[in-house]
Parts: structure tokens; C-alpha cells; sequence
């Protein structure tokens, strides 16, 4: 697997810490009721997470907001974020590091180890689709609006950690016309010019299932075309329907980008990526992503 570190995008620090606070208090409650009664509260301990299982880590600042949140120290960080990591068969690979008070440790613990795992996990995913695109041809690989309510702009940005590309955020930052859209708005043409009269900055994407959708969706002044559920043979055609009718308006295929989506996964991706799409959208990424294995070890008295 790729050994380079991934760039990733930036995470709101305001954004990340009402999260943290929320997902805290969602587990604490009134109180760790377990270390409270045995855990002396003068106690400290030491301790360190270690990744247990080979792939892209991603999340390491929201076990550093948990920490501080629960009064602990910065931890000593020993992983770059973004960057695949192979993890020997039955051993480990230290994270992070921290010495503090015990109870405070014990209450950070399962949210850092929960974002940690699920954003790392999202990350090597990621990272092994783009890997399979890239042995096929230079598609790059999308995510969806398929996440987890409230975690987003985290999901996102692991996706762009593991080397994916964000596709749009939300309804509002990105038009994509699909069937009901058309439907409401008296076709697809009359879809594209409403879009365009209301919204003259936003690039304008029409969802077509047939290569005459295709054709028709070029000849409405689409900006980008989504390939909706087509096999490899379709793909393919669509691509070479695409390159002809835009050489017929002297323009290059880079004018008016193609991006595949629905069906897709780590068996066919090379195959859909050797189409010449431009690019594959993935809603598992962040819907079906495994999380990454990691443990805490916790040692009283460090």
C-alpha cells in the first residue's frame, strides 16, 4: 500500500470542539459512576494508544480535544496523520502517549478511541479505492453525502486524508439535477436554465441513465454529468459520446467532466476508473467504512 502522507482538509478547530463537548457529555452524563468508586481521585496514570491493525491514521486531534477537554495535557503524538502505516501481524504501532490524572484518562478514552477509529477507518478505505482507480486509469475517487449526521465535515475531511477528493458538502454548495428535479421543472433543459438563472456561480451536474440522457444533457448546457448506475460497456460509450460532441464545439473533454457513480467497489473501480471517467463517487466511504482496530493502554501510576 502507498506510503505517502496525504494532504487533509482543514477541521473548523470551533466545529471540533462542540462536537467533542457533545459526544462527552453523551458519555459521561453525571459522571464516570465505575472510576469514581474505584479509582482514587489523586490517582495519575500514564497512557498510550497504539494502532493495532495496517491502514491510514486519521482522528488524532479529536483524542487531543478529549483529552484537554477532561483536563489532561497535550499528548506526546508518535503517528503522522494521513500516512499508511503497515502494522505486523499480531503488534502494534504507538499513536500517542499522555501521563495525567487517572479518571480523567478513563473519561476520555472511548470518544477518542470512537473518533479515532471510525475517521481511520474512513481514511484506509479511501486510500485502498484510490489505489485501485490508479491501476486502471486517473479517475479520482469522490465521496457522498452519505454520512453520518453530525460528523461530516470529519468524515470529509478523512476521506481527504486518505487521498480521496471531496465532492460537494451539502444541498447548498453544489447544483445536481436528478430525475424529480427535471420532473418538477418541466425537463431537463428547463432544470439547467432555472439552475443557471438562480445560482449563475454554482456549477450546474445533471444525473443521466442512459446515453441519450447524456447526449440531451450536453446539448442542455450541463457543467458536469453524473453516470448513474451504467455498466462498463455504458461508461465507455458515454465517455466517447462526451469527447465527440464536445470536439464537434471545438472543446477538450476536460470542459465537461463525467463522474460514475452507483455499484462501485474495490473489485471494479480499476475497471470503471479505465473508462476514462473523470471521476467515481463512493457513498461507502463513509457509510460502510470498518473502523481501524486501536487499543488503549493504561498503566496507574505513570
Amino acid at each position: 500500500m502507498p506510503s505517502a502522507a496525504r494532504s487533509s482538509v482543514p477541521v473548523d478547530p470551533a466545529a471540533l470542539t462542540d462536537l467533542v463537548r457533545r459526544a462527552l457529555a453523551e458519555d459521561i452524563g453525571g459522571g464516570d459512576v465505575t472510576a469514581e468508586a474505584v479509582v482514587a481521585g489523586d490517582a495519575t496514570a500514564s497512557a498510550a494508544i497504539v494502532q493495532k491493525q495496517s491502514g491510514v491514521v486519521f482522528g488524532i486531534a479529536c483524542v487531543a480535544e478529549a483529552m484537554s477537554q477532561c483536563g489532561l495535557p497535550e499528548p506526546e503524538v508518535t503517528a503522522p496523520e494521513g500516512e499508511w502505516r503497515d502494522v505486523p501481524d499480531g503488534g502494534s504501532l504507538p499513536v500517542l502517549a499522555v501521563e495525567g490524572n487517572a479518571r480523567a484518562i478513563l473519561a476520555a478514552e472511548r470518544v477518542g478511541l470512537n473518533l479515532l477509529g471510525r475517521l481511520s477507518g474512513i481514511a484506509t478505505l479511501t486510500s485502498r479505492y484510490v489505489r485501485e482507480a490508479g491501476r486502471g486509469g486517473k479517475a479520482k475517487i469522490l465521496d457522498t453525502r452519505k454520512t453520518t449526521p453530525g460528523l461530516r465535515f470529519l468524515e470529509k475531511a478523512a476521506v481527504a486524508a486518505g487521498g480521496g477528493t471531496n465532492h460537494r458538502f451539502g444541498l447548498y454548495d453544489a447544483i445536481l439535477i436528478k430525475e424529480n428535479h427535471a420532473a418538477s421543472a418541466g425537463g431537463v433543459g428547463e432544470a439547467v436554465d432555472a439552475a443557471k438563472r438562480a445560482r449563475p456561480n454554482l456549477s450546474v451536474e445533471v444525473e443521466c441513465r442512459t446515453l441519450d440522457e447524456v447526449r440531451f444533457a450536453i446539448g442542455a448546457g450541463a457543467d458536469r454529468i453524473l453516470l448513474d448506475n451504467m455498466d462498463i460497456d455504458t461508461l465507455d460509450a458515454a465517455v466517447r459520446l462526451r469527447d465527440e460532441l464536445l470536439a464537434e464545439e471545438g472543446r477538450a473533454p476536460a470542459d465537461l467532466p463525467l463522474e460514475a457513480s452507483g455499484g462501485v467497489n474495490l473489485s471494479n473501480v480499476a475497471a470503471i476508473s479505465a473508462t476514462g471517467v473523470d471521476f467515481i463517487s463512493v457513498g461507502a466511504l463513509t457509510h460502510s467504512a470498518p473502523a481501524l482496530d486501536f487499543s488503549l493502554l493504561f498503566e496507574i501510576g505513570g
